[in-house]
């Protein structure tokens, strides 16, 4: 087993815990005057734990890699790949043929520009594609009377998707990069967190009368990380 590193973070609270992270790594939360010590052998006992997530996290998908945003790489929408093709044009655009997704932009050997072109359009495509597949959803659904107060699409570092206790859902603006199914989990596990705030038994139950495949569409979302 490797020789685990951690950052250790002391604030007002009862218990130890431990947080893990595809990129900032290994963060361990404990209360004020909690010695080195018991840090050290609470990770020991959770060791194996941690090893198998980190090992999880190195065979993940990163949606976000570093890319060189190039002519002939790989991006992705809607769970297909595509092929970028960079072109010097006087009006920035990107359009979608077949297979490959065409950025025509003023100075195709900046990176930085491009990635910037490409997140404003991934921001676009996700506004106009999962507002449509969540009043479809709602709609396909009309017994269960999800009503949300109101939708909203942003970008996010670590969550797919959140529904606060007033009923607001937000999905991030990364699940439209990945496949229709799970686009719809993600949607139908928020919109569960309508009729119940918690991840209890009644709302396993909700979301498995709707996605009976949802352990498997929450296994394949987890080969991705964010950052």
């Amino acid at each position: 087993m490797e020789s685990l590193n951690y950052k250790i973070i002391f604030s007002n609270r009862r218990s130890i815990s431990i947080i893990l992270h595809p990129v900032k790594g290994i963060t361990v939360r404990a209360p004020y005057r909690t010695s080195l010590k018991t840090i050290e052998k609470f990770v020991f006992q959770k060791a194996g734990w941690i090893q198998k997530t980190l090992d999880k996290y190195k065979s993940a998908k990163n949606l976000n890699e570093d890319k060189r945003f190039a002519n002939g790489e790989k991006i992705i929408l809607m769970g297909r790949e595509y092929e970028l093709k960079v072109t010097p044009y006087v009006q920035d655009h990107i359009t979608l043929n077949d297979n490959i997704i065409e950025i025509g932009i003023s100075n195709e050997n900046d990176p930085h520009l491009i990635r910037s072109k490409l997140n404003r359009w991934y921001m676009n495509k996700a506004r106009e594609i999962i507002p449509g597949r969540i009043i479809e959803i709602i709609n396909k659904y009309d017994e269960y009377a999800f009503v949300p107060t109101a939708i909203r699409i942003r970008k996010m570092k670590s969550r797919w998707g959140s529904c606060n206790s007033k009923g607001r859902v937000t999905i991030n603006s990364e699940l439209v990069k990945v496949n229709a199914a799970l686009i719809d989990y993600v949607i139908i596990h928020e919109l569960c967190h309508l009729k119940f705030h918690n991840h209890g038994s009644e709302f396993y139950r909700m979301l498995q009368s709707l996605v009976p495949d949802y352990k498997a569409l929450r296994k394949e979302l987890r080969a991705y990380h964010l950052e």
